[in-house]
């Protein structure tokens, strides 16, 4: 039977799984884009392939053939002639843009990333992490000996966190707080966010050492109004996290670990602040129920990658008791993540 055979009730569903079982071709064609940073070339106006070939480094016919697909769900335009130009999806993938999307597009479908993807069925048949099973190694261990990934790591968590970062920072409670921990703070994207919308607050960004060196680079912390009110401090968030902050705040921090390791990050934040002090936890909070939520992909991403996970509200409660803190409340944002905020537990 054809596929226009297929009786209409039917069709639907079929179509849907097709889409899902094939997914990763478009991933995968996202990514060769942003490698190419096709939309970066035809930031100007529209090009023919073979000029746009030549700009990005790649065979003409071949390229032809990747932006028409990728142009039938919508990320080019394609007119006549073989000519292509951006769509406001694509002017996303520019990555001279505010709230650009190309650093998460390059890293995310990375061959390391990939690779481990396909541990994924011994991971759910053992429950051991398909990163370490197929390298060896936790994947910031990996990062660590392989600069290169290491920086377009940095650049895809602050390419993702463009549109994040004002709804957190606009959703954070900041009364009574002169100074803010953000510990495994990346290069310090979501701090120069909370600084700007708060002029009396100071911040230390605390991060590896490695990431700190990428950081004062990058324009986050270092632009005027920010870098005068903003530390950057190296070490390890298992070890200690610095003292003198009224309140640690850390996004996509502990959904990179299992319950033990989250339980020593936060421990080490209550010794260094002491009973008075807050924790802001930046993460998805899992819903019940089965409606379509960021997190539950997140999810497995966390599972094959890190060893990590999403957490619900009883997760979450779980984890700051064993720390000495007590959930406090969760604050929706303008975006998927939530903030859990934590008290010192009387």
């Amino acid at each position: 039977m054809t596929q226009t055979q297929i009786p209409p009730s039917i069709q639907p569903a079929h179509a849907r799984l097709v889409e899902m079982i094939t997914g990763y071709w478009i991933s995968c064609g996202v990514h060769v884009a942003a490698r190419l940073k096709v939309a970066d070339h035809l930031a100007p106006g529209p090009m023919k392939i073979a000029d746009l070939a030549a700009a990005a480094g790649a065979n003409a016919p071949t390229l032809y053939r990747l932006l028409r697909m990728l142009a039938s769900v919508g990320l080019f335009r394609e007119s006549d002639g073989h000519r292509f130009e951006n769509t406001p999806l694509s002017e996303m993938l520019r990555s001279d843009v505010p709230g650009s999307m190309h650093g998460f597009a390059v890293m995310m479908v990375d061959g390391y990333n990939l690779d481990a993807y396909k541990g994924l069925l011994e991971n759910v048949r053992t429950g051991e992490t398909a990163f370490h099973k197929v390298f060896g190694m936790r994947a910031f261990e990996w990062l660590a000996n392989h600069p290169g990934q290491a920086r377009e790591f940095g650049e895809a968590m602050t390419s993702i966190s463009g549109a994040e970062n004002p709804a957190v920072a606009a959703a954070l409670d900041v009364r009574g707080i002169a100074k803010l921990v953000d510990v495994g703070g990346g290069h310090g994207s979501l701090t120069a966010a909370i600084l700007q919308r708060n002029p009396g607050l100071r911040g230390i960004v605390y991060d590896r050492p490695e990431v700190v060196e990428n950081a004062k680079k990058d324009a986050y912390v270092t632009r005027p109004g920010v870098a005068e009110r903003c530390e950057l401090l190296a070490g390890s968030f298992f070890e200690s996290v610095p003292s003198g902050g009224d309140a640690c705040i850390m996004k996509y921090i502990l959904h990179d670990w299992e319950d033990e390791l989250c339980v020593r990050i936060l421990t080490n934040c209550r010794r260094a602040m002491g009973s008075t002090g807050k924790v802001f936890v930046v993460d998805n909070v899992i819903p019940p129920g089965n409606d379509p939520h960021w997190g539950k992909l997140l999810d497995i991403n966390m599972l094959v990658l890190a060893g990590g996970r999403e957490r619900t509200r009883e997760e979450f409660e779980k984890i700051f008791a064993a720390a000495g803190f007590q959930l406090a409340r969760v604050v929706a944002t303008q975006c998927p993540l939530s903030i859990v905020e934590g008290v010192a537990a009387p």
